[in-house]
């Protein structure tokens, strides 16, 4: 009984936990593995964005962290307009069991167990989503004969300012 209420403790701490996890912030990433954006030059006026959300992050605002930062590419390369030629978003979905009397909490290693196997297991998804873009560059005159163009500036001040980090 003890082994089942530490289990369950455990289980209960590792979804708290979880639950504290907040949305990833507007940064650049750090490593491949962490979260935020990144961008490559491809050549003079094309480049590769991305956007890499945690599991906090909904799809939605990992998609306009996407445009935000094609739009700032942009501005900063000395470009006025945008427009995307290829984009996606990607789910990375894992999952989690939790069992209920787990064998390593009474000591008795892998192999021997002390519960029967009917009992109940809890499993829950994790997703993640990342968004990535080829964008290509335009002048102003450039933009005029593309209907798809996006004008950096206009994007960005239609996304407003970003929110302010969570202490």
């Amino acid at each position: 009984m003890r082994a089942k209420i530490l289990a369950a403790m455990a289980g209960l701490a590792l979804l708290g936990l979880a639950g504290c996890e907040t949305a990833s912030t507007y940064q650049a990433q750090t490593s491949p593995d962490s979260f935020g954006y990144a961008d490559k030059q491809l050549a003079e006026n094309r480049y590769r964005v991305s956007y890499r959300g945690n599991s906090a992050t909904p799809r939605e605002q990992v998609e306009d962290y996407l445009l935000r930062r094609s739009a700032e590419v942009t501005l900063k390369a000395g470009y006025t307009w945008f427009l995307f030629d290829a984009r996606d978003t990607k789910a990375k979905t894992r999952y989690y069991t939790d069992f209920v009397g787990w064998p390593g909490w009474r000591g008795y290693g892998w192999y021997y167990h002390s519960w029967a196997f009917d009992e109940p297991a809890e499993t829950w998804a994790v997703t993640h989503y990342n968004a990535y873009a080829e964008i290509v560059l335009l002048k102003d005159d450039q933009a005029k004969s593309e209907p798809r163009a996006l004008k950096a500036q206009d994007v960005l001040d239609h996304l407003g300012p970003l929110p302010a980090p969570k202490p």
